[in-house]
C-alpha cells in the first residue's frame, strides 16, 4: 500500500515540476516536493538507488549554499552526475523536489551523488529518511534567535544525528563544529592559515564562547573570519589543530589565488569567507576521487548563484547592494568587512528592519553589537544615512557607540524610497553601498527603475 501511495506522489510531484517550469521556475523549487510530503510523510525514503556512501549533506549557520553550488559545480565539471537542491530550497520540500526531478518513473533516482544544502533544524529528520554519510558542517553561529534560540540548541539537534557510520567535514577553526570529531567514525579536517585579512579582538562589547567540552572559556589567538580562527580552551586541551588534512595557506586576496597541499589554486572569489567554501570543496572531491587539476580547473569558472553583491545605477550613482541576513551577525559582519576594503570615498546607507519571520515579530539591533565598525571610519566614508520605520535611532546610535561622529550621520526613520533617494541626492559622491533587506532593496531598485520609465516616457 506504502509503495503505491509513493507512486502516487511521485506522479503528482512531476506533473507539479512540470506546470511549475510554465508558471515560475523559483516556486517550483518547493511545491512539488511539498505536495508529495502530504500524501506520503516518509516520501523521500522511499526512492531507490541512492548510494548513501556517495550522499553528501551540507549544514550549519553559514555558507551552505555557496559550500553546495561549489561542489556540485566541482563535481559536475569532473564529469559526476549529481542530484541536488542548488536554488536553496533547503527543507524536506526542496529536497523531495529535487529527488523528483532526478528519478524515473519508478522513484530509482538517475544520479551517481546526491549532494543537498540542508536547514540545521530540518538536519535530524531529513537524515533519518536520507541515511547521507557524507556530512559537511560549516559552522554553528548565532542565527534566527526566534527559530534557533542560541546556537547551542542547534549543537545539541545535531549532536543526537551524528555517529560513527559517518565521515564528518569539519571546520577546523570554528569550535562548536570541530568539537564533534569525537562522535563520528572519521573527520575530515578543513582550515586557513593566518593571512593579511586575519584580525585580533581587543574591544569592550567581545564576547568569546565556552568550551564544548568543558565549559571553560575559548581563547582566539586571531580570527580569519567572524568567531572563526586558530583557537584553544583555557582549560582543557580542546585546540585547533596546527596541520588540518586540507589547509589553504598564502592566500592573495588581490590576485584572487591561493596555495593548499602545496599545489596553487586560481580562484573566482576571494573575500575570506569564500575561502572556507573552497577548503571545504577542496576536502569532499579528495575524498571523492577527483583529481587536482579537474579542482583547479573547476574553481576558476565557478560562478555563484545568487551573489552577494548588486548594482543599481541611480543617476551618476552606483548603489552597491550587499546581501546578508539581518537574523545573524556573522553576514552583517562580512558586509562591514568588504565595504571596509573599498578606501575610495563612500556613502553608506544602513537600512536595518523589523525581523519578520515567526509571530510575535520582533526589531532586533543586538546583532549590530556583536560586529566590529572601527574599520568602517577609517575608510574614508563621507556620509552615513541610517533609515528604518523602527530602528534608524538604534543604527546611528551603535555608529557613534563606535566613534563616529554624529555630524556624519543622516537619520531617516523613514523606508519610503522617495525620502531615501532625496537625502541621497544632496551628496555629490557616487560610490554608495547599501546594507538592507532584501525586499528593501527590491523596492528601491524597482522604485529607481521606475523613475527611469517615467522619465523616458515624459520624454
Amino acid at each position: 500500500m506504502k509503495r503505491i501511495r509513493f507512486f502516487i506522489a511521485l506522479i503528482v510531484g512531476k506533473v507539479l515540476v512540470f506546470l511549475t517550469r510554465l508558471v515560475s521556475k523559483e516556486r517550483g523549487t518547493n511545491i512539488p516536493g511539498a505536495y508529495s510530503n502530504k500524501i506520503l510523510k516518509d516520501f523521500i525514503s522511499q526512492f531507490k538507488g541512492i548510494d548513501y556512501d556517495k550522499a553528501i549533506f551540507i549544514t550549519g549557520t553559514n555558507g551552505k549554499s555557496t559550500t553546495n553550488n561549489m561542489i556540485v559545480h566541482t563535481l559536475k565539471s569532473a564529469g559526476k552526475t549529481v542530484a541536488t537542491n542548488l536554488e536553496g530550497a533547503n527543507l524536506i520540500g526542496g529536497i523531495a523536489t529535487a529527488l523528483i526531478k532526478n528519478s524515473t518513473l519508478t522513484g530509482k533516482v538517475k544520479t551517481e551523488i546526491v549532494c543537498f544544502e540542508v536547514d540545521e533544524r530540518s538536519f535530524e529528520r531529513i537524515h533519518s529518511y536520507l541515511p547521507a554519510k557524507n556530512i559537511c558542517i560549516t559552522n554553528l553561529q548565532k542565527d534566527q534567535v526566534q527559530r534557533n534560540g542560541e546556537p547551542d540548541y542547534i549543537y545539541q539537534k545535531l549532536k543526537k544525528v551524528i555517529n560513527k557510520d559517518m565521515t564528518l567535514y569539519l571546520n577546523n577553526e570554528e569550535p562548536r563544529v570541530k568539537s564533534f570529531e569525537d562522535l563520528a567514525g572519521k573527520v575530515v579536517y578543513y582550515g586557513v592559515e593566518r593571512n593579511t585579512e586575519s584580525f585580533e579582538k581587543n574591544n569592550f562589547y567581545d564576547v568569546t564562547l565556552p568550551c564544548p567540552k568543558c565549559n571553560e572559556k575559548i581563547e582566539f589567538e586571531y580570527y580569519n573570519i567572524e568567531n572563526v580562527g586558530k583557537f584553544k580552551c583555557k582549560n582543557c586541551d580542546f585546540q585547533s589543530k596546527e596541520e588540518p588534512d586540507v589547509y589553504i595557506k598564502n592566500v592573495d586576496f588581490e590576485n584572487n589565488e591561493f596555495e593548499c597541499n602545496s599545489e596553487k589554486y586560481k580562484v573566482t572569489y576571494s573575500e575570506p569567507f569564500f575561502i572556507y567554501n573552497y577548503a571545504l570543496c577542496i576536502a569532499i572531491c579528495n575524498n571523492f576521487g577527483i583529481k587536482t587539476d579537474e579542482i583547479k580547473k573547476a574553481f576558476s569558472t565557478f560562478k555563484n548563484i545568487g551573489g552577494r553583491l548588486e548594482t543599481i545605477k541611480y543617476g551618476k550613482k552606483e548603489i552597491k547592494y550587499i546581501r546578508m541576513k539581518q537574523e545573524n551577525p556573522e553576514t552583517l559582519q562580512s558586509a562591514f568587512d568588504y565595504i571596509s576594503r573599498d578606501s575610495e570615498h563612500k556613502i553608506f546607507m544602513l537600512g536595518l528592519e523589523p525581523v519578520v519571520d515567526i509571530d510575535p515579530h520582533y526589531t532586533n539591533t543586538f546583532y549590530a553589537w556583536d560586529c566590529d565598525i572601527d574599520t568602517l571610519e577609517n575608510s574614508n566614508v563621507d556620509r552615513y544615512i541610517c533609515f528604518s520605520d523602527a530602528i534608524a535611532y538604534d543604527s546611528a546610535n551603535r555608529l557613534i557607540y563606535a566613534g563616529i561622529d554624529k555630524n556624519k550621520i543622516s537619520i531617516l526613520p523613514t523606508e519610503e524610497e522617495e525620502e531615501i533617494l532625496k537625502e541621497l541626492d544632496k551628496y555629490e559622491c557616487n560610490n554608495v553601498y547599501l546594507i538592507t533587506w532584501l525586499h528593501g532593496y527590491e523596492k528601491l531598485s524597482k522604485y529607481i527603475e521606475n523613475k527611469k520609465e517615467g522619465g523616458k516616457n515624459g520624454e
